[in-house]
């Protein structure tokens, strides 16, 4: 008996002498653990401030650099104006392309900020090209019989009057004040308008004034401004740059793009493709669905374009009148079930 109990109690000290160093062991590792997932959590910390500090110089820099560009420009002859120009937006274009490539590691008031900036560029970029290189006017004028028994014999597009729907406007509706001479369509209601990507590539676009119209803009501009619209449905190709929507209502805009900012604007449907995020302000009753149109030759446009077909934030939305961690009430997803996939063309 005595033997048996002695084997016994060796049998006990045995079992607790394996159970205490393996809770040790355990214990140790979970420490262990703990201690690596801190210093990996460290080192992605000071690898996103590298990032961001990287950002900030090169930003900043680029930034300067362009508005050295934009500031020469006074004073210059057109050629020396459009060349320098021409740099300014090409560098323009390619600090919007930094942007959009660095925004997974940026906190949010630098993206505001940043994007607040490359906004202003632009502006001043728009502002400085009306200014050193001003476009051509034109008045339409009485025109003698001579003239006219001309143009009898011209077709209207020859002539240099607009034709929509195979109808010329109403000479009294065209002749009222001078018009500066622009790619786009203004003060016109209930009819279908179509540019081609020969009219429209590589140009800045504006749509303004328009009521109950359908806007069809096949090829890739550089900018597109879509201004005091009601009621229309506007499909446009690739933009190479940003699309600027302000004063819209009950209308429906279909396009990629490299930037959108929205102002002003009620009830709106935006099927969208880009490649950095949406903007809106002092907006409501927006709503966000994938881009989905096609014609023949949007794949070359996207070339055109340069927009990175990879790359699509459109149900990122940014509010600036919503700065809260919760879901602004101005814009929403349209429901999969809701969202229309075939469009006239």
């Amino acid at each position: 008996m005595d033997v048996d109990k002695s084997e016994g109690n060796r049998d006990d000290i045995s079992s607790n002498v394996v159970k205490i160093p393996e809770r040790m062991l355990l214990r140790e590792q979970a420490r262990l653990d703990e201690a690596e997932r801190r210093k990996e959590a460290k080192e992605s910390h000071l690898v996103a401030d590298q990032n961001s500090e990287f950002f900030t110089k090169a930003f900043n820099r680029d930034r300067a650099a362009i508005e050295d560009l934009i500031s020469i420009c006074s004073g210059a002859d057109r050629a020396s104006a459009t060349q320098t120009l021409d740099e300014a937006t090409a560098k323009t274009q390619q600090l919007q392309k930094f942007l959009n490539d660095s925004m997974m590691f940026l906190a949010q008031y630098e993206l505001r900020q940043a994007q607040a900036a490359l906004q202003k560029l632009q502006t001043s970029l728009a502002e400085k090209r009306d200014e050193a290189l001003p476009k051509k006017k034109f008045a339409f004028r009485s025109r003698t019989k001579a003239t006219e028994q001309v143009d009898d014999k011209v077709p209207a597009t020859l002539a240099g009057e607009t034709v929509i729907d195979g109808q010329t406007p109403a000479a009294s509706d065209i002749g009222k004040v001078e018009e500066t001479v622009q790619c786009g369509f203004s003060n016109m209601d209930d009819v279908v308008l179509t540019k081609t990507a020969g009219e429209i590539n590589k140009n800045d676009v504006l749509l303004s004034q328009l009521t109950n119209c359908k806007v069809r803009l096949f090829g890739s501009p550089s900018t597109l401004h879509i201004k005091n619209v009601s009621g229309c449905e506007i499909l446009c190709g690739p933009v190479s740059g940003s699309v600027f929507v302000d004063h819209c209502s009950n209308t429906t805009l279909v396009l990629p793009c490299q930037q959108l900012r929205t102002h002003n604007t009620t009830s709106t449907q935006v099927y969208l493709h880009v490649t950095s995020r949406a903007i809106i302000e002092d907006c409501h009753g927006v709503s966000f669905a994938p881009f989905t149109w096609s014609y023949p030759t949007l794949d070359e446009d996207y070339v055109v374009s340069g927009l990175d077909l990879a790359r699509n934030n459109w149900s990122q939305v940014d509010d600036f009148n919503w700065l809260a961690a919760t879901q602004s009430p101005n814009w929403t997803l349209i429901p999969e079930e809701d969202r229309k996939t075939t469009w006239e063309t």
